[in-house]
């Protein structure tokens, strides 16, 4: 059994002989009897996550944490929120993810245009089944809820995942950053319909 809490700028896991996933190097203490190993090629989900990743350009480095104790990670002082899933699908930025709980798969999902004009690769990760999975952000991150004829329009910078029945498309012409002159290249953002949450970080990268 795993248990994951968020301190802000840290995530505590407590582990009961099992095992978690969590982003290559970023273990910065822990207590008890646990061993860190390689996960497999694509986070342990298989060759051919692995091999979507890489057509892609998506990275996603993790290691296996095994055993029973207490575990303390933490990535370049992000800030950390631990995430419930189960029931929907959750998308998110790949570099977005901290840790994962066994419960939940990892794949890759073609974002076709809004990666190629945002820069931010052709591929983003989802997440299905249950359990947990810690996110980093760059500040606090916040949900926004879309439903039918209340869309959430997001800068492609500041969006982080999404969870929910939700479908993404492009908005060009609309950027916050044209209208202070720091936009290069065509302004756009990122338009979701449908029913369910938008997570946004308070701060763009």
């Amino acid at each position: 059994m795993i248990t994951l809490t968020a301190d802000k700028r840290v995530l505590v896991a407590e582990i009961n002989n099992d095992s978690l996933r969590a982003a290559q190097g970023s273990m910065v203490a822990f207590e008890g009897s646990v061993e860190f190993v390689g996960a497999k090629m694509g986070g342990g989900d298989g060759f051919r996550a692995a091999l979507k990743r890489r057509v892609a350009g998506e990275s996603l480095d993790l290691m296996e944490a095994r055993g029973t104790g207490r575990v303390f990670f933490a990535e370049d002082a992000l800030d950390v929120t631990v995430l419930d899933v189960g029931g929907s699908r959750l998308t998110l930025e790949s570099d977005h993810i901290l840790a994962v709980t066994p419960g939940l798969r990892l794949d890759v999902q073609f974002a076709g245009l809004r990666g190629m004009t945002s820069g931010q690769g052709l591929a983003t990760t989802t997440v299905d089944g249950q359990g947990q999975i810690a996110v980093k952000s760059d500040g606090p991150i916040f949900g926004l809820e879309a439903s039918p004829g209340q869309d959430v329009v997001v800068d492609p910078d500041a969006y982080v995942g999404s969870y929910g029945n939700l479908q993404m498309s492009m908005v060009s012409g609309v950027s916050w950053k044209s209208l202070v002159g720091e936009g290069t290249g065509e302004p756009f953002s990122l338009r979701f319909t449908g029913h369910g949450l938008v997570y946004v970080q308070s701060a763009e990268r």
